[in-house]
């Protein structure tokens, strides 16, 4: 008996997830058809009706997997901080390796958020509670460092936060998360001096 185990081959659907992640992320969640992705993937149109029902369910799930992925991602680098004030500012550092790294075409919610129409759709539900997470993680990490407003800083922080990944994207400058985290360093400061 081998001690390798059989590679498990991918299932439609997660061979569709795969296809979707990538096409969408690099060329837009409504430019991308899902014959394209039925092709990439290399399965049978009524594969993906039955694994997800519609195009927008596609979307909601690969939207879904990058949160998750984001979450897991963010909660794995702070691990390495040993302060709440390092844990705080540790967001931006994690953003930073994002930004840094090849192929980065910017959040994958503001984008599939700015090409959406669909009011209350997938992409603004997943989006939104994208958004909240993000929210809660500044504000339980600003009640963790002692700030009293931790909400209020939390606010401020997320428009820092989408400053540095958009300036990212449309200016080809990874090092804008780490001028972001400077900037703040400088508001976590002044609020913890008040």
């Amino acid at each position: 008996m081998s001690a390798a185990s059989p590679t498990k081959k991918a299932t439609a659907r997660e061979r569709l997830l795969a296809a979707a992640d990538e096409l969408f992320y690099a060329e837009g969640v409504h430019t991308v058809g899902i014959d394209r992705i039925i092709e990439r993937a290399g399965v049978a149109k009524a594969s993906l009706y039955s694994a997800f029902g519609s195009k927008e369910e596609l979307v909601r799930a690969y939207l879904e997997g990058r949160h998750e992925l984001r979450r897991k991602r963010l909660m794995a680098g702070l691990e390495r901080f040993d302060n709440p004030r390092d844990r705080l500012l540790g967001v931006f550092d994690v953003l930073a390796e994002v930004t840094g790294t090849p192929g980065f075409r910017g959040c994958a919610f503001y984008n599939a958020s700015a090409e959406s129409v669909a009011e209350g759709g997938a992409v603004e539900q997943v989006s939104n509670a994208n958004r909240a997470w993000t929210r809660g993680l500044f504000t339980e990490l600003a009640r963790d460092a002692g700030v009293v407003d931790a909400p209020g800083l939390a606010g401020q922080l997320m428009i820092i936060y989408d400053g540095a990944s958009v300036g990212a994207r449309m200016d080809k400058h990874p090092g804008a998360a780490v001028l972001a985290r400077g900037i703040a360093a400088g508001l976590l400061d002044a609020v913890m001096a008040r």
